[in-house]
């Protein structure tokens, strides 16, 4: 099962890099061409009440999600578990969130392969 995990929060993170960004390049498309316009942004993302609750639900869980990337990060000892953070900011949450999932189960994989031949040595010494 583990094994299936690690593919699909792969795939989701790519899903997550691509979907997001071709809503942002259609956005600043309309905006005149005239690169990123920030405050447009928000402004579109706060323009009705389910806007507002989409962005306010993807902030709040962001932000949940970013001090548990860090910490779990940490604990497991999940190489690159920062570079996810990057991709947060930089490329999307759908992107980063996804990724730190992917590193961390491949973490965990490692881990159970770790501790099963010591298992196995436990076992047969007895």
């Amino acid at each position: 099962m583990r094994n299936v995990l690690i593919w699909v929060y792969l795939i989701l993170g790519l899903l997550g890099a691509v979907l997001p960004w071709q809503a942002n390049l259609e956005f600043m498309q309309a905006a005149s061409g005239s690169g990123f316009d920030l405050a447009g942004f928000i402004k579109d993302a706060n323009l009705n009440a389910a806007s507002r609750s989409l962005s306010r639900d993807l902030i709040i869980g962001a932000a949940a999600f970013t001090i548990w990337i860090a910490t779990e990060g940490r604990r497991l000892q999940v190489r690159g578990w920062w570079i996810t953070l990057v991709l947060c900011v930089g490329v999307s949450f759908a992107c980063g969130g996804p990724v730190f999932l992917h590193l961390r189960e491949r973490r965990l994989l490692q881990l159970e392969n770790e501790e099963a031949p010591n298992d196995q040595n436990a076992s047969a010494t007895s």
